[in-house]
């Protein structure tokens, strides 16, 4: 900077960007929706709806602004300023497609040797961090991977990289912390229960298979006796199950187990002896305290209350406007019927045979009326014109054959 002198990181997005990535997601939109329709045991992760996720999350990404903001938002509330740090901002300096920031000079995850009181220090400060932005702020980095981590040299871990942040709300954390306290207990009742309670599904869940399921996948990754296990792959693995049976969890809730999956092989290259549960138990009951507390439950009663009776005050209102469009035959209801489009298609195939076939069947009567007939060139004292209708109807026919038994497959 000429200015102060700083030195500087300068992040800027590639021309044209925008266009290809445009491309690519309507192709991937096309395969999600020919799988999602065709594909029985994809419909319950609707497929369409993660890539249309995704897609916003990534055109969000191309807006440096929001990393920017995200960036100035994590260090107002960050509570450890002494052990996590984010790069600083020069807003005035950023755009949409330039960011300027704070340059950052440390070390990498594998400049340290596990096992050092350095190296566990970093790895139980980085876990704090991360349960304290989950559990407690709501606001997270959600790709903490070993590229996107610096160590200075006061000690402090920097997080770079914040294009990709999750976002929890107050009944998310809650919920998602009575998932944590029925894990880490082993109990697969509790979890599927809290699962099915996380979501707005209102499908049919079979609930006891759900739970032989998520006991399997809890004892593959995880004993609750001693705590130690992949709890990333083991949470992962339930968001899996969790799919499967028709619990469509939040996409943030995708991000929590990414964000713990890379904190937890972060703190095993650090120290052989990490212990996952450990780092996030103190953060879990700072949330139940924060959940029980007397004053925080009476003023969310108290709001309930107010909105209730607002809704009751309301209610006559809504009903007479009701009343009106019936009394003036004004009411409309919209009804949307699922899986026409399968029937187009259907209505749309058969047209094209049929229409094939009246082509085919003129080609034959009129190469038949052409053989008749002595028009040069011959071959073998048969028109030409007439052997190539005949060829052009056999082409045809043959193609409709192996078209109408491939749909029978189907």
């Amino acid at each position: 900077m000429k200015e102060s002198g700083d030195h500087v990181a300068i992040k800027v997005q590639r021309p044209g960007i925008e266009k290809t990535i445009d491309a690519d997601f309507d192709i991937l939109m096309w395969f999600a929706r020919q799988a999602h329709e065709r594909i029985e045991e994809l419909k319950p992760y609707d497929l369409p709806g993660v890539v249309d996720t995704l897609r916003k999350g990534l055109e969000r990404e191309l807006d440096f602004r929001f990393e920017a903001r995200s960036m100035a938002f994590f260090e107002l509330q960050n509570p450890y300023p002494e052990t996590v740090h984010a790069p600083s901002v020069y807003e005035s300096l950023s755009s949409k497609r330039v960011l300027v920031m704070e340059r950052i000079d440390g070390k990498r995850l594998s400049d340290f040797e596990t096992d050092t009181p350095e190296a566990k220090r970093i790895a139980e400060n980085g876990s704090k961090s991360l349960f304290h932005q989950i559990l407690i702020a709501g606001f997270f980095h959600a790709d903490p991977h070993s590229g996107n981590m610096r160590f200075l040299d006061d000690g402090r871990l920097c997080l770079l990289d914040w294009g990709l942040v999750g976002q929890l709300t107050r009944r998310m954390r809650y919920g998602l912390m009575d998932l944590f306290l029925a894990f880490v207990q082993g109990n697969a009742e509790s979890v599927a229960r809290t699962a099915i309670n996380s979501a707005d599904s209102g499908s049919a869940i079979d609930e006891r298979t759900m739970e032989r399921e998520i006991m399997v996948a809890m004892r593959e990754h995880y004993n609750p006796e001693t705590g130690k296990g992949d709890i990333g792959r083991a949470i992962l693995q339930l968001l899996h199950i969790f799919g499967r049976n028709g619990i469509d969890l939040a996409r943030d809730y995708s991000l929590t187990a990414k964000a713990i999956l890379c904190v937890e092989e972060m703190g095993y290259k650090l120290d052989s002896q990490y212990n996952l549960r450990k780092a996030f138990e103190p953060v879990l009951m700072e949330l139940m305290k924060e959940r029980r507390d007397p004053s925080r439950l009476l003023s969310g009663a108290r709001h309930s209350f107010v909105q209730g009776l607002q809704y009751l005050q309301g209610l006559p209102e809504e009903l007479r406007r009701i009343l009106k469009k019936v009394e003036k035959d004004s009411l409309k209801v919209n009804l949307q019927h699922k899986g026409l489009d399968k029937l187009d298609y259907t209505i749309s195939d058969a047209s094209n045979k049929i229409t094939l076939g009246i082509i085919i069947g003129c080609l034959i009567v009129g190469s038949s009326l052409v053989i008749t007939t002595d028009i040069p060139p011959l071959l073998f004292d048969i028109p030409v014109i007439g052997w190539i209708g005949y060829v052009m109807s056999m082409i045809l026919g043959v193609w409709v054959v192996i078209d109408i038994f491939r749909g029978n497959r189907r």
